[in-house]
């Protein structure tokens, strides 16, 4: 790859057509996390069930992460370039899943679709974070995060929001008629799907890749690394080299992950039982708070969107890390005190700490990370970084719905209390990372 100081400055527009495709990814994402639960739900699951069946997300992402950013990196088309096949591919399937995902007939048939789902988002998002240490000059990193910071709050405030739109202004059924999926959420999928495809489309024709910094012996290391049991080596012996910066922020994201993984499981169940007074998921009342919940994170994901701009002014005037551990702690208390509210509109308040936690922890942990990578490394390094993102979630899938079955007594509220006091910890360990690349500008 090329080196720092052979790498042009990018404009905005540069930044933003290389960043747009996520616009689309978080589609998917957002249409996941804010209906999924409710998606099983409805067709039957209780919620000791919800964090084993969400663990096809974590787990697709575990074994595909690593895999694609090791073949992203040691793959080159002088018209397609490194990172732009595997967006397009992971976008055609990550689309077919989407359109699936509503029509599922039964809880096995939507567990199975969540993994095609997850696989495939995961296969067109990894490599867009390697994209940013491809393209960026270190000091223009930051932002480059941020630009996806960005896209992917706008992305998920929109399809957030979708269900309630389709609901409210459009007059389309919310009943969960006789178990089925209501038409808000398989109308809010159809948009996701065709939205993801298009703005993954976008990114693909509008940014180019820099070429490897010396392409013939780039296509030697190449040809020298094919082969299954060469690239399994790679990876596991890559592991065993983490950087230090990347170890400690690993145990950061570990905690954090715990509490966003909470969130999105269980923010649907509690929003039901500690404000619309049901546990019952086919009622209009648990359909009700599905929607509401689905505001509340387009909430949180808007906030995000605007802070993603704001943060690394702070990051400059103070350090990433600082920044980092203010917006932990402060989303930590926000989801914790979702367990005292019962007021609808009041839970908005708190998915303002919530947007600014998630905005810093989409930028910041990789901005860091970016500058203690070795460039050649770079999609495989951040394919390594995310199983610490997946880890806590296939931890949390299997021990959150004992805790909250025989801890908490169902009360789902009380698990989002335990996320954020998860999160607060992540604060904390945050101050022991080392930061040694220079700050953005």
């Amino acid at each position: 790859m090329h080196s720092s100081s052979t790498k042009p400055r990018l404009s905005f527009w540069q930044l933003w057509n290389m960043s747009f495709g996520f616009f689309g990814i978080q589609f998917g994402f957002a249409l996941q996390n804010a209906n999924t639960s409710r998606i099983f739900s409805t067709l039957g699951a209780n919620p000791e069930e919800l964090p084993l069946l969400w663990l096809a997300a974590p787990i697709t992402g575990l074994l595909v992460q690593p895999i694609i950013g090791y073949l992203s990196d040691n793959f080159w088309h002088p018209k397609w370039g490194r990172r732009r096949p595997f967006f397009f591919a992971g976008a055609v399937f990550a689309s077919l899943a989407l359109f699936l995902m509503p029509n599922s007939q039964a809880l096995w048939m939507a567990a199975l679709v969540l993994w095609m789902m997850d696989a495939a988002i995961n296969v067109s998002m990894e490599p867009f974070r390697a994209f940013v240490g491809d393209k960026l000059d270190p000091s223009q990193q930051t932002a480059g995060f941020a630009m996806q910071t960005f896209f992917i709050g706008c992305g998920a405030v929109v399809a957030s929001l979708l269900p309630t739109i389709f609901s409210d202004y459009l007059g389309v059924s919310n009943v969960a008629a006789a178990g089925g999926i209501p038409d808000t959420v398989r109308y809010a999928f159809y948009a996701g799907g065709a939205v993801y495809l298009v703005s993954v489309l976008w990114t693909v024709f509008a940014a180019d890749e820099l070429p490897p910094e010396n392409l013939e012996q780039f296509q030697r290391e190449r040809s020298a690394a094919k082969g299954l049991g060469h690239a399994l080596a790679e990876i596991f012996g890559g592991i065993g080299r983490m950087p230090t910066t990347m170890v400690q922020l690993a145990f950061v994201t570990f905690f954090t992950w715990i509490g966003l993984f909470a969130m999105w499981i269980y923010t649907t169940s509690a929003v039901a039982d500690n404000v619309f007074g049901t546990t019952d998921a086919q009622s209009a009342a648990y359909q009700a708070a599905g929607n509401w919940a689905g505001n509340m994170f387009a909430v949180y994901s808007g906030v995000a969107a605007l802070a993603a701009f704001i943060l690394p002014v702070f990051a400059r005037a103070t350090s990433r890390k600082i920044v980092h551990m203010v917006c932990l702690v402060i989303g930590g208390l926000s989801l914790a005190s979702v367990f005292l509210i019962h007021d609808r509109e009041t839970l908005m308040l708190p998915m303002i700490g919530v947007g600014l936690a998630w905005a810093s922890i989409l930028t910041m942990p990789y901005a860091i990370l970016a500058g203690a990578l070795p460039p050649k490394r770079m999609g495989f390094y951040m394919g390594v970084f995310n199983i610490f993102v997946v880890i806590p979630q296939i931890m949390s899938g299997l021990v959150l719905g004992f805790v909250t079955s025989h801890v908490f007594g169902g009360h789902t509220a009380s698990t989002l209390a335990l996320g954020g006091a998860s999160m607060v910890l992540a604060a904390v360990l945050t101050l022991f990372v080392k930061d040694t690349a220079r700050p953005a500008e």
